[in-house]
Formats: structure tokens, sequence, C-alpha cells
């Protein structure tokens, strides 16, 4: 008697459970500052693990379970695994990179990572970088670094536009090279700083010009509505020419798309790629693009 009432309280329990993960992951969404944080807590994987986790003793009801772990898994696939043609690339297109450094790395770590330098690279979270020592070791390529951690190499010279600063610290950097207009972001990843604020900020920023491209960590996954702007008027270049889990965050796990390159649509993007490393909790990315 006693085990079949245990029994009926986690039955219960898992019914719950699970019914409350899928409200707030396909029904609250970012609805509220509180559905939000639950929300990029629990993105699609870890509801999965939740699902099978919870199988583990429910019997026999186990594979009412499972069923659903499968379809959720499904549905995780289709919109993050990525299968493209890369185009050719020529000399006279331009490689873009961004990455989130994590603090502890630098140039030198992500130059070897892309096992190249490129056209143009955006680091975020760099505090222990010497532009000086870097101006030296090359001495034909063009730096540029802000007060707030954030670095631009380039093998042209940069035109710094503008940069603009949120009142909770989201950065945004305005810069011309190798003819494009690029919008470098970092955008502020606290709890306690709801991310319509900041996307706010961001969006209202934003302009729609030509030959643009908008590079940054986000700090929102690709399916938030904060990026709908961005979705309708440039592309997502993993998306558009990637291969893999398009997700750049937790340490090469594909939980969130937090890290995002996106392409004004006369721009034409040849190819993009992320960078598995263990150097930071953020994946590197990059794309090709054709002017």
């Amino acid at each position: 008697m006693v085990i079949k009432i245990i029994k009926g309280i986690y039955l219960l329990f898992n019914i719950l459970a699970i019914s409350a993960l899928l409200a707030i992951h396909f029904v609250f969404k970012e609805n509220s500052y509180g559905s939000s944080l639950l929300y990029y807590t629990f993105p699609l994987p870890v509801i999965i693990f939740i699902v099978v986790a919870l199988s583990v003793f429910l019997g026999r009801l186990s594979k009412y379970n499972l069923v659903l772990a499968v379809a959720l898994l499904m549905l995780w696939l289709g919109r993050s695994y990525k299968i493209n043609i890369p185009k050719a690339i020529s000399e006279d297109d331009v490689e873009i990179v961004f990455w989130n450094a994590s603090r502890e790395n630098g140039f030198n770590q992500a130059f070897k990572l892309n096992e190249g330098l490129p056209d143009i690279m955006v680091l975020t979270e760099t505090t222990s970088l010497d532009v000086e020592t870097l101006q030296k070791q090359h001495p034909g390529a063009y730096f540029y670094k802000s007060d707030t951690d954030m670095v631009v190499y380039s093998k042209t010279p940069i035109e710094v536009q503008r940069e603009t600063v949120s009142k909770y610290h989201t950065y945004m950097l305005f810069f011309n090279s190798s003819g494009i207009d690029f919008c470098a972001v970092d955008v502020q990843g606290s709890t306690d700083v709801p991310r319509s604020w900041e996307l706010g900020f961001v969006n209202e920023n934003v302009k729609i010009e030509p030959k643009t491209v908008i590079l940054g960590d986000f700090n929102i996954p690709y399916e938030s509505k904060y990026l709908d702007s961005l979705k309708r008027d440039f592309n997502h270049a993993f998306s558009e020419k990637g291969n893999g889990f398009k997700e750049t965050w937790f340490w090469n796990l594909p939980l969130l798309s937090l890290d995002h390159i996106w392409v004004s649509k006369d721009l034409k993007i040849l190819k993009a790629k992320k960078f598995y490393t263990f150097e930071s909790d953020h994946s590197m990315i990059s794309a090709f693009v054709r002017k």
C-alpha cells in the first residue's frame, strides 16, 4: 500500500514537472522577467535530460517519458543541427571571427584556434591583452581596444564610427573595415538585468544599412523573440552556411546559441564555422562573406 502511494506521488510529480518544463519552453517563454530566466535555464537539451532521468523510476510507464524525449530530441535536432554546403572562398572574400575569450585568452590563442589570421577578429571579455605588444608582433595589422574589454583586429584600417553603452553596461562598437560596416555587441549577462532592456537597447541602435555585419555575445539564444528584428533584416551566418550544432555555449555542450554573426542580405555568406575549445566557455565562430 505504501509503495503504491509513493509510486502515485512520483507519477504525479513526473507529470507536473514535465508539464511545467514544457509550458516554460513552449508557452511562457519570455513573456515576463521570471519566465525568461526559466526559459534560458531550461533549454531543450536540459528538458530532454530531465524527462529521461525521471523515467528511471516509472517502471512500465517509463515508455511514455521516453517517447516524449525522442520527440523533443527530433525537434531540437531539426532546429539546432545545420547541414549546409559551403561556397568556394577567394582572396577578395572577407573572413570575420568573433570570440568571447572568457578573460583568460587573447589574440594569440584566437589566431591559433582559427589556424591563421582572419581579415577581421573581434574579442570580448579579454582583460589581459597588451595592444602595443600585439602591434609589434603584427606590424602590418590594425588594432582597436575599447574601455570595456572589447578588442578589434583587422588587416585593413579600422575607422571607429561611434561607441555606445547602456545604463547596465551593454556595449556596442560601430566601425568600418574591409569595406564593411560592423556593429560589435557585448550584451550584459547579469541575471538581475532583464534581457528585454538590453536587447531593446541593441535593437534601437542597430541601423539597417547595406554591407553591414552585426556580431557579438548577445547572451540570448537564437530562438529569442528579442532577435526577431535581426532575423527579419539580416541573415544568420551559421544557419545559412554552418555545419553542426549552432549553439555556442556552454563548454562545447550545445545548450544555448549566445554568440552570433548577422550579415546584411546584400552580402553573400560563403561559409560559417564554430570552433570547439576548452579555453573558453564560449565557442569561437567565423564567417566568410563576399561583398
